[in-house]
């Protein structure tokens, strides 16, 4: 009996251990879940502010968004209303120019005719009256007009390069373009209304020339061509072509000491040829150290030298030059184009000059003005700016004595 009850004992006794040991086991297991729920609910009231907060920052960020999109609205229409001010006023400078009578020098003869009264003074006898008589006489250009103002603007198209030139005959309808600032082929139009139904610069309109062309100053004056020709290492040449027969008929060297540009602003212009009534003129610059624009009077037959000035116009900003009746108009522009602007006027008979002459403001286009083109025949101005082709009709008036 005794080991029987041993082993009963032994039995309860291990029962109870292992109920000790699961119930112990079971309280860790509690506790620990009892913890990671803990843990849960503080994670929950995290993501809960968190999300909170994220909620209120999306709520300023977009009243933020929306401020500056009404910000940025009111700020394009201040931009818009300025725009359309600068335009107006842009508008009322041009029209003031139009309607404002340019100051200019004249003979005193000039004055007596225009203001159609004849009469000197008692004292001065008749050897005055023909010394300035004879003064008159000796002038190197007849023409007495200026140019008072922009009557219109017309904006034929686009084609071509950014730089480049176009002008008509004088003596004739027919249009030529020079697309780019060199090349061996110009293109042929009948008229300006041909060339403006034109798709562009087609091949079957084409003129192949026996050399290149430099810069964009080149001129077309009673059915030739006057082309500027300067190779590397070499000297300046005015070439003057045969537009009919298509032959070369005269060249002439014209020495400078460096291959420099005209203009500043417009550096492949390595010398400018002009046509007005009196002629062919050249604007060229001797040297990259001459500071000024010189002029030279051509013979638009044999291409000699007639005379030399000094215009005393500064290249430096200069984007273009024309002459009319014998005075150079020089306009200007910036390093970042803004408006050109008629700065410096050299008249060779000395009697307009740059302080009295009108201060002539080009209409604000795409950039600046690569060449421009004096027509007498027409009165017009035609200008290359940034590839578009652009008609300028301008106003004259006759000058007046001071």
């Amino acid at each position: 009996m005794k080991p029987l009850f041993v082993l009963l004992v032994s039995t309860a006794w291990t029962f109870t251990g292992a109920q000790y040991y699961y119930q112990g086991l079971m309280d860790y297991l509690e506790n620990r879940l009892l913890a990671i729920e803990d843990q849960m609910q503080l994670w929950h009231e995290q993501f809960h502010r968190y999300h909170t907060e994220m909620q209120d920052f999306k709520k300023l960020s977009a009243q933020a968004m929306e401020g500056l999109k009404n910000d940025h609205g009111m700020l394009f229409k201040d931009l818009e209303g300025a725009a359309v001010r600068v335009d107006r006023m842009e508008r009322e400078m041009d029209f003031v120019e139009a309607q404002t009578s340019p100051r200019a020098c004249a003979n005193r003869a000039d004055k007596v005719v225009e203001q159609e009264a004849w009469g000197l003074e008692e004292s001065r006898g008749e050897e005055e009256e023909e010394e300035e008589w004879e003064e008159l006489h000796s002038r190197v250009s007849d023409c007495v007009e200026i140019i008072s103002g922009i009557r219109s603007v017309k904006i034929l198209k686009r084609v071509g390069s950014p730089k480049g030139m176009w002008t008509r005959d004088p003596r004739s309808s027919k249009v030529y373009i020079f697309n780019g600032t060199s090349g061996d082929t110009i293109y042929q139009f009948n008229s300006v209304r041909d060339f403006s139904r034109s798709p562009g610069v087609t091949p079957s309109s084409n003129v192949r020339l026996p050399s290149e062309w430099s810069g964009p100053g080149n001129a077309i004056y009673n059915g030739y061509l006057y082309y500027i020709q300067q190779e590397a290492d070499a000297d300046m040449q005015v070439v003057k072509y045969d537009l009919l027969s298509g032959s070369v008929t005269e060249t002439a060297m014209f020495p400078v000491e460096s291959q420099a540009s005209v203009y500043s602003l417009n550096p492949e212009t390595v010398a400018d040829l002009a046509v007005d009534d009196e002629g062919l003129w050249l604007l060229y610059a001797t040297s990259d150290s001459e500071p000024n624009i010189n002029l030279a009077k051509m013979d638009a037959a044999t291409l000699d030298i007639e005379q030399i000035w000094d215009t005393r116009c500064p290249r430096e900003n200069a984007e273009a030059a024309f002459v009319v009746c014998g005075t150079v108009y020089v306009v200007y522009n910036t390093r970042l184009p803004s408006r050109s602007r008629v700065q410096c006027v050299f008249d060779v008979n000395d009697i307009v000059v740059s302080e009295e002459a009108p201060l002539l403001y080009f209409p604000r286009r795409y950039g600046a003005h690569s060449s421009l083109k004096y027509n007498p025949e027409e009165k017009q101005l035609y200008g290359w700016d940034d590839g578009y082709q652009i008609i300028y009709r301008l106003t004259m008036k006759r000058k007046l004595l001071a």
